[in-house]
This record gives structure tokens, sequence and C-alpha cells, in this order.
């Protein structure tokens, strides 16, 4: 093949006439002739896709070079036994495959690239000699071996030997020929395989390479399983005939709303240390834990946050490249990445964010709200020693027996979640029991005993196992929320100790010294499978389906939260029996009066209903709601989303919208409709409730 092309860009003496012009110039001289040569029938413009360099902007022009190459015949063998004889694990097992398919073909590795910096390639080139006289020079050195270049004179030299300070081999010349080194670099995957073990001070016998190589995990991303993670393994094995790591994770991939990668050359990014500013850094981190799951991709919405008023803008394709955005609210200016002029410099910036991260805010509030509430609750108690606690020596009260037996679930399943690396799943099981049953459920019910000077010492005790364990369970995913209460909660009862503390001396005889000083270094929760009491979580989670159904039907009809209700619940023989210990619980929770429970029960004429679990929930809202006056409400309300889903279903039956709008424009009105016939059906089931108790009631 004729390269036309130099090296810097401009073409060479093979182009004739556009020698040592640019691409750019060659082409439009090239129309010129064709026009003056009277040859040019028509110049058109077409939409071509063109591959640009993500830092210069500027389209990639194949350019014709010799590259080296590393023969993988036998390099890929070992790399590809490692994970078939699972030695290597890939996680999710799906991306084993990719590794597989390509490693499998054992495609020669081009490994030298044409840039600045870089690990120089170890080879030499020398012409003009003889074998002999490469003998001679490098007499005695066993290490230095030599090929021919396909000439009859040229040589290529390579050496496992230390390179000299001057990049040469000791040899500067042959027979009074010069010895020059390749100009190429190491590809930048060949120097990254190397990363696992020359870290460590490989090729010499270090400390560091005996302690940590091999290590145990590398998290990376499904791109680069056949660049990286392939490369690290064949070179690990090559290098020290050990593999590298034992386990590989491969985590989701984040994209922008629209799809695309995120990228600070896009501009479609969120940048960490505005989450950490805003949100803190633990709400970063649970999110990110949340996003973990074994899916392909998820995609974040993108967001604009204003610096004067703190109202947020969609991130589109078109503004995301803007140096300056006007607040659609406040209508002040701010500045974004691409600001450069002095003038867009002086404006307050404006963070990119995502609303996926503030759920971890939220439940650091919630967090920090549970711990205020068990410090307040421990004045007079400093902890105390669980480490010999046994089944038998469980409270008798069933909500702490219910508490003991979800300890021990969560901490089982939480550990079996991290060491499968299913961090969505962890972070999920521990949002759940912190907030829905520790903070929501098992603190209102501890309330009406911390009152009582009998029952108190043993409901601060389970407070303080709830929290402590928790605290530890969550402490990977948030590490600063959970030590900044683990020190708060040290200071106030640094006497406990829990029952998995079992090394050292006890607490009671050591003080808060027995303690650990930080999270980080506490015990990880192992509760006993004794505690799990399967009929106690079965009694509790039905508890809890009833206090969420009462507690919705209160939304739906717009009953404040602490007016009283009265309830009646018709359930069968064997729920009535589980809920019956639970009867002031619920009337406390749910702030109700509630009659008593059974397969008999009849609700009030016009009352409200919901089912949950084999229970239906009856509250009777005569007095609550003026059921004409919301027949009346919900008819113009489904009027009117009737209105907005005819305009919208019209819009998107537009053919001209259809055919000229972006594609994701589309879709944010396909989601639009979704969301207001999802309301309209809920409200015509609401309207229909209405008018159904309006006939009950006459």
């Amino acid at each position: 093949m004729i390269n036309i092309l130099m090296p810097n860009g401009t073409l060479a003496a093979e182009a004739g006439p556009y020698a040592s012009l640019t691409i750019q110039k060659a082409r439009t001289k090239v129309v010129a002739d064709l026009d003056a040569a009277g040859q040019l029938v028509q110049v058109e413009d077409r939409v071509i896709e063109l591959a640009h360099s993500d830092r210069s902007k500027t389209p990639i022009e194949p350019f014709l070079a010799d590259q080296w190459f590393i023969r993988m015949d036998e390099l890929a063998q070992p790399a590809l036994d490692a994970v078939r004889e699972g030695h290597v694990r890939i996680v999710p097992k799906r991306y084993a495959r990719s590794y597989l398919d390509w490693l499998g073909e054992k495609r020669d590795w081009p490994v030298s690239r044409q840039l600045w910096w870089g690990h120089r390639i170890p080879i030499w080139h020398v012409a003009g000699v003889q074998e002999a006289d490469l003998a001679a020079a490098f007499a005695g050195r066993s290490t230095v071996s030599w090929q021919s270049d396909g000439s009859e004179d040229g040589w290529f030299v390579c050496s496992s030997d230390e390179v000299m300070a001057d990049e040469s081999l000791g040899v500067h010349a042959i027979n009074g020929q010069p010895l020059v080194r390749d100009p190429d670099v190491l590809d930048t995957w060949f120097s990254s395989a190397l990363w696992p073990h020359s870290t460590l001070g490989w090729p010499e016998a270090t400390p560091e390479l005996a302690c940590f190589y091999p290590t145990a995990t590398l998290v990376t991303s499904r791109d680069i399983i056949t660049l990286w993670v392939a490369r690290m393994v064949i070179m690990g094995i090559f290098d020290t005939g050990k593999i590298p790591f034992s386990d590989v994770y491969i985590h989701p991939k984040i994209l922008d709303r629209y799809g695309e990668t995120m990228s600070k050359s896009k501009g479609n990014g969120v940048d960490p240390v505005d989450v950490i500013d805003t949100l803190g850094a633990d709400a970063l981190r649970f999110a990110l834990a949340g996003m973990a799951t074994e899916t392909q991709d998820v995609r974040m919405p993108v967001e604009f946050q204003c610096p004067h008023c703190e109202a947020r803008s969609e991130q589109t394709l078109a503004n995301r490249v803007l140096p300056r955005i006007e607040c659609p609210k406040c209508k002040k200016p701010f500045r974004t990445q691409w600001a450069q002029t002095p003038e867009d410099l002086a404006l307050a910036r404006g963070p990119a964010v995502s609303e996926r991260f503030e759920a971890g805010r939220n439940f650091s509030n919630k967090l920090w709200n549970a711990t205020r509430f068990v410090l307040m609750n421990l004045e007079d108690f400093s902890g105390g020693d669980m480490s010999q606690w046994r089944v038998t020596d469980l409270p008798p009260a069933l909500e702490d027996r219910w508490l003991a037996s979800r300890l021990a679930s969560v901490s089982r399943d939480v550990t079996a979640a991290i060491d499968e690396y299913r961090f969505a799943e962890a972070s999920r099981l521990l949002y759940g029991f912190a907030w829905d049953e520790f903070c929501s459920a098992y603190l209102e019910l501890c309330k009406s005993r911390l009152a009582d000077p009998v029952l108190r010492p043993q409901a601060q005790a389970m407070l303080l196992l709830g929290l402590d364990t928790i605290l530890r369970l969550l402490h990977p995913i948030m590490p600063f929320v959970t030590e900044e209460i683990w020190q708060h909660l040290r200071e106030a009862a640094g006497g406990r100790r829990m029952p998995w503390d079992t090394s050292g001396v006890s607490a009671s005889s050591t003080g808060s010294a027995s303690l650990p000083a930080s999270v980080m270094l506490a015990h990880w929760p192992t509760p006993p499978t004794e505690w799990i009491d399967l009929t106690a979580e079965t009694r509790f989670g039905t508890f809890l389906a009833v206090v969420g159904g009462i507690r919705e039907i209160r939304a739906r009809q717009n009953v404040p939260p602490r007016t009283k209700l009265k309830v009646a619940i018709r359930a069968d023989a064997v729920t009535a029996e589980l809920l019956s210990p639970l009867h002031a619980a619920i009337e406390s929770m749910g702030a109700v009066d509630l009659a008593p429970i059974g397969p008999d029960v009849q609700g009030p004429a016009g009352a409200a209903t919901a089912g949950v679990l084999g229970c239906e929930i009856f509250v009777d809202m005569a007095d609550l709601v003026d059921v004409d006056a919301e027949i009346v409400r919900l008819g113009r309300e489904n009027d009117k989303l009737l209105g907005l889903i005819a305009a919208k279903t019209a819009k998107l039956a537009d053919e001209n919208f259809a055919a000229r709008a972006p594609a994701a424009v589309v879709e944010k009105e396909r989601d639009q409709l979704a969301e207001m016939e999802a309301r309209l059906a809920k409200s015509i089931a609401l309207l229909a409730e209405f008018e159904g108790r309006r006939v009950r009631l006459r």
C-alpha cells in the first residue's frame, strides 16, 4: 500500500502536485483542479460518520506505519486456562465470555505507539554490518539477541538487561555504524498490564511483592476487559508465574439521560466534588452502591444547579457545552466548566448534579435523627456486656425478639451480598431495614418502654444493639457518617460490647477501652442463626404492612397524620392471631382506634379500604371527608387530565413532530404522557371509591 501522509499530517511526495499540503488544503485544491479541468459536475454537502480525536477535536486520518507486535499464541493460553479453570473469577459471569472469546483468537498484539511519552520500546537498529560484527560487539552478553530486518546488512537488537542512563546498550556503534533505539513507545495497555506487580517492586523480590501479590480483587468497567484485564493476567503469569488477582468485578457503566458515556470532554458528567460539596461524600457513595446492579448500563439524568437560587434545569445536548447558562427561575446567569472569557469566569459556577444522589443525603439525615433519639435516651446507661448472649438471653418483649431476628437475617444477607459483589442488594437491604424497620417501627415501639423505669434498661440495650449493628454493616458503603456516629455513641456508651465482640477481655472489666476507637476496627456483625425467629418476622411483616396500609389511606384521603381514625381489620383467624399481640402497637403507630381483628369484621358504610397481605383495612371516613365535594373536585381534575392527555397524544401522533424532533425530546414527551395516564387511572379509581361510598352512605 502507498502511504501518502507524512508524520506531520502533510501529504508526501507520492501525492504529486499536492505534496507538502495539509489534508484540508489538498482536498480544496483537488476540487479546484477538477473545476479548472472542466471535470467537476457538482459539489454537495453530505453528513457522514467521521471519527474525531477526543483531545484535539480534529478528524482522525489513516496513517500507514510499521508497528511492533507480540506473538500471542503461547502467551494467551495460560490466561485462558486461568479463567476456564476458575483461578480467576469474573463477576457477573456473562463477562467471562467476552474475555474468553477475544483471548481465544490469540491475535498478535500491536504494542508500538507513535507518541511523545511512554515507555520506549527496548529495540535498537543498526545497518551496514554483518552478524559477525554483532557477535563481536556483544561478546559474552547472553542477554543480548538480534534478528535481521529483512535486508542484507540491517539488524534489530534487543536485550533483557537494564538500559543504561543514556538509553543505550553500552554500545553506541558497531563497526562504525550507529546503534539507534526505536523511537516508538509501548502501548499504554502494555505498561498498564504490568501494574499489579511492577508497583510492588518487580522484578526485584521485594517484601511488598511477597506480601501483596497476588492481589484479591480488581474492580473495573466492561470496556477494558480485553484491553486491560486480559493483559494483566497474561503479563502477571508470564512475569511472576502467578495470577495477578483472583476476582474481577465488572461494574455497570453510568450513562447520561441520552444513553451517552459520561466524559469531561463531552461536558455531560457529574463532578464528584460537586456532589460531595452539596450532599456529602456518603450520599455519593450510597448512590453509586445502589446503582451497582448486574445490569449493563445505568442512566443518570444530569441537571445544572443555579448557584443563586438553587433551582435546577435539565442538562441537554444543546446546553451542556455552553460557557454560561441563564437560570430559568431567577433569570441570573451562571458559568459552566466551559467558561473561558473573563466575563464568563467572573460568574458564579453552577455545578452539574443529579437527583440520584439525594436518597443518600436523606438516608444520612435519617440515621442522624435516629442517633439523636438513641443518645437522648442513654443518659443513665453506658452500655453493657452482651458478648455472651445466647438465644435464651434475648428479652421477652415481642418487638425485641423481632429486632434480634431481623438483625441476624439482615447481617447474613448483607454479608452474602457483599461477598458476592451484589452491592446494590446490600445497600437496598440496609436502607430498608434501617429506615422502615429500625427507625420508623422499632424506635416508635420503644417509646412507651423507655418511659417505664422497669423496662427502660432492656429497651436501651436493644436500641444500642440495633444502632451499633447498623453502623458496622453500613460502614463499607457510608464510612464517614457511620464513623462520626460511632464516635458519638462511643462517648455516650463506651462500655457496650456486642455478642460478636469476642476477642480480648470483656467490656465489663475494661470499660470503654474494650470498644474499638473506630468502627473500621470493629468486628463484623455475626449474630447467631438461633436468633432468627420466622414467626416473629412474619408477624411484624404483617404488622408493618397494616400500618403502611393505614398511612396510605390517610395520605390518599388527605387526612392529617395525627388525626385519630377509627379502623377495623378483616383477616383470617391465623393472621388475626399473629396481629393480636400488636393491637396496641397498631393503634400507636397508625394513630387509630382499632376494633378487634377477625374474619367476620365488617367495615362501616362509606369506609375507605385497602388490602395488604390477606388483611382488608376499613377506615371510617364519615366525619373526615366531604364525599360530595371530593367527587366534584376529582371530576374536574379528571377532565383537565383528559384534555392534557388528548393534546399530548395528538402531538406524538403528528408525523412531522416525530420525524423532526430529537429522539430524546420524543422520549420525554412519551414519558410525560405515561405519567399523566397513570395519574388519571389513579384519580378515576379514587373517584369510583368516593362514588361507592356515597351510595353506601345513602
